[in-house]
């Protein structure tokens, strides 16, 4: 095979998969999975691959996942990095059923620990409530040339409004359009209206935010797919 030949293939792959992933923006599927929070240097799970490639780090011991996310997680933790951090955990929780599971059993346990001592943690519900949407978008899901291959284990997210947990950590939280910003990924095919209030709050907040505002500015996924901000605006018009 000749380089040429290499790289149409290459190319070839990441197209598909770019169009794979964009066909899928206006359902509740790969949004969450297929698009990089932009965190700068900030600490998340390790990660050495591109967008199109969903493996992550090859030699990443899944039995470690439960710990590294929950160290991550820490209180002072921003939303978007917590975002990244969960997409990435979804990833590789997918390869280990058992890690999937209990994660989701701790981050969840952590929530109501919290709540039940009369502390309610907005970023422990979000954290909850995130990661089982994601989980909902990948574990289990069989999407033809993304997914081939792959086990499609129980979903251990399967009857969890995680939208749910993630509103009652806005309600909790506050004015907070890093987390609006999540919840306008979630709604991206309805509720329609709570879709257009989240965007509105997120895109209004970016303006003293920068890196929000580079998320919203961040193409899905290549340079010719849209923008951010355009995807929730096209999804609700934002008027």
């Amino acid at each position: 095979m000749t380089l040429q030949q290499i790289r149409s293939s290459r190319f070839a792959i990441v197209l598909v998969a770019a169009v794979l992933c964009f066909a899928n923006v206006a359902q509740a599927g790969p949004p969450l999975i297929c698009h990089t929070i932009e965190i700068g240097q900030a600490k998340s799970l390790p990660w050495i691959s591109h967008n199109w490639n969903l493996s992550g780090g090859e030699n990443y011991d899944t039995k470690n996942l439960v710990r590294d996310t929950l160290e991550i997680l820490s209180p002072s933790t921003p939303v978007l990095v917590r975002m990244e951090t969960l997409r990435r955990a979804t990833l590789y929780a997918r390869k280990d059923p058992v890690a999937a599971k209990e994660l989701l059993a701790r981050l969840h346990a952590r929530a109501t620990s919290a709540e039940s001592s009369g502390h309610a943690d907005a970023l422990a519900w979000f954290d909850a409530g995130y990661l089982a949407e994601t989980y909902k978008q990948w574990i289990g899901q069989n999407l033809p040339h993304m997914t081939d291959g792959m086990r499609l284990d129980p979903n251990p997210a399967a009857g969890v409004d995680g939208y749910a947990l993630v509103k009652k950590a806005i309600g909790l939280r506050g004015s907070d359009p890093q987390m609006e910003f999540a919840a306008a990924l979630i709604t991206l095919s309805d509720p329609q209206e709570e879709h257009r209030q989240h965007a509105l709050r997120a895109i209004a907040g970016a303006k003293t935010d920068s890196l929000l505002a580079q998320n919203l500015a961040s193409h899905f996924i290549g340079p010719q797919s849209q923008t951010m901000s355009e995807i929730l605006a096209k999804n609700s018009p934002l008027k």
